[in-house]
């Protein structure tokens, strides 16, 4: 097989012209609601770009994650679903770009450099208990300082990428190469690549969730918070992978090729990891709320209870609709042989899943403390439907036009096959069964 015998015929439309042009117009409308943020000292704009990036980010280091776990185990029923993750790896440098502009008004902000996170402005407004005192006077972003400082903080987050950008070219080199040659020592350096690179992203992907995230609310802590959201990238990841799988089985790339066996183990997969998040999910609640200390008890307190009146808010419908809709429903519904074979079946659950993924993120990046001087603690926590949800929506859609046009454009430039054709592996992969 050294000819592209494999069809491309579905990616040669005007597709990505589209997905480009819905870029430009999502990105855009947040770059607005940036600068306006920047002008009226409005914080829901950056929140809103900060979880529409989040999303597409999570998924893009779930698929790197996947990747290296299936090269150190050498399966070898992957790489056929490998391929089309590989793809995936190319939204990386877009993504890092789309955080770009969070990092700029850090900078140059000026009295607005820490709109996002309070704590890169010492002279900004913070809540300990129920008191609105500056940053710099906070003891505990004192203990933090040596951390949580704009300097180091902007040197972390180009690590962070520049691991992802990494990992991401040299896994996609290598699969590529050996595409041309066929030489097994392709596969074997993807494997050491692979158990280097594991440990790497896993604390580039922890400590990004700790700064881009959890500091959002510094004066929180949680040691599991890194665990959650590579369960979160994983689960998202897996769901991404299915939907392009069959579509391209349907289309006729994958047709013959990309089989129920591979379907059925893809949905134990994400069977496994539905049950991992809601771990993760709840031994950090519980622990949190058995330890009862006030700097971490809070955060889960905005997402339960109006913190003025005690009574239920908003997000306590949200945070049930998680345990329901992100545990409950998918891994009873995963349980059932027929439901992960039947492509339209699991279509729907993995779509589910990806909903109630951006509803996730959207629980963990929206709810904060805003200083009210004539709230009764000093404070309301912020709503769940506000102007938050549409500057966020829309650079959702932005970002993932951009990253759909990139996986696209991938595909489009004819350096690998849809399936690694000399991959030592492939035939056991084309052949796999259950």
């Amino acid at each position: 097989m050294t000819e592209k015998t494999i069809d491309k015929d579905i990616w040669k439309n005007d597709i990505p012209t589209q997905l480009l042009a819905g870029a430009v117009l999502g990105l855009a409308i947040g770059l607005f609601g940036i600068f306006y943020g920047i002008s009226t000292g409005n914080k829901s704009p950056f929140l809103g770009w900060l979880w529409g990036c989040s999303f597409w980010l999570s998924i893009a280091i779930g698929l790197l994650m996947l990747i290296m776990i299936f090269r150190i185990f050498n399966s070898h029923w992957t790489p056929v679903v490998r391929r089309q993750q590989e793809h995936g790896l190319a939204a990386f440098p877009w993504l890092g770009l789309c955080i770009l502009p969070l990092l700029l008004v850090a900078w140059f902000g000026g009295e607005q450099s820490g709109i996002l996170w309070t704590w890169i402005n010492p002279d900004a407004q913070t809540i300990e208990v129920s008191s609105a005192i500056k940053v710099a006077d906070d003891v505990l972003h004192q203990k933090k300082a040596a951390y949580l400082n704009l300097p180091f903080f902007s040197f972390r987050m180009i690590l962070y990428f520049a691991t992802f950008c990494a990992l991401s070219y040299w896994l996609r080199k290598i699969s590529f190469n050996q595409d041309q040659d066929g030489d097994p020592h392709w596969t074997r350096l993807g494997a050491k690549i692979s158990a280097a690179g594991i440990p790497c992203a896993a604390l580039a992907l922890t400590f990004g969730a700790f700064d881009m995230f959890m500091s959002l609310e510094y004066q929180w802590f949680s040691t599991m918070y890194g665990v959650w959201f590579f369960a979160s990238g994983i689960r998202a990841a897996l769901a991404v992978t299915i939907i392009g799988c069959l579509f391209m089985a349907t289309k006729g790339s994958l047709r013959g090729i990309y089989n129920q066996a591979h379907q059925y183990d893809l949905a134990c997969l994400s069977l496994a990891f539905t049950v991992f998040w809601a771990y993760i999910s709840f031994s950090q609640y519980f622990l949190i709320y058995s330890a009862n200390i006030p700097e971490e008890t809070f955060w889960f307190t905005i997402r339960e209870i109006n913190p003025n009146t005690g009574e239920k808010s908003g997000w306590f419908a949200v945070s049930m609709g998680l345990i329901f809709g992100h545990f409950f429903f998918p891994f009873l519904y995963l349980l059932f042989y027929r439901n992960k074979i039947v492509g339209p079946r699991l279509v729907f659950i993995v779509s589910w899943i990806l909903v109630f993924h951006a509803l996730d993120l959207y629980w963990n990046i929206i709810p904060g403390r805003e200083i009210v001087p004539g709230a009764f603690v000093g404070f309301e926590a912020r709503s769940v439907v506000g102007s938050h949800l549409f500057w966020g929506i829309a650079t959702f859609i932005g970002v993932g036009c951009l990253c759909a046009w990139a996986v696209l454009r991938s595909f489009q430039a004819g350096d690998a096959e849809v399936i690694p054709i000399r991959d030592p592996r492939i035939l056991d992969s084309i052949h796999h069964h259950e």
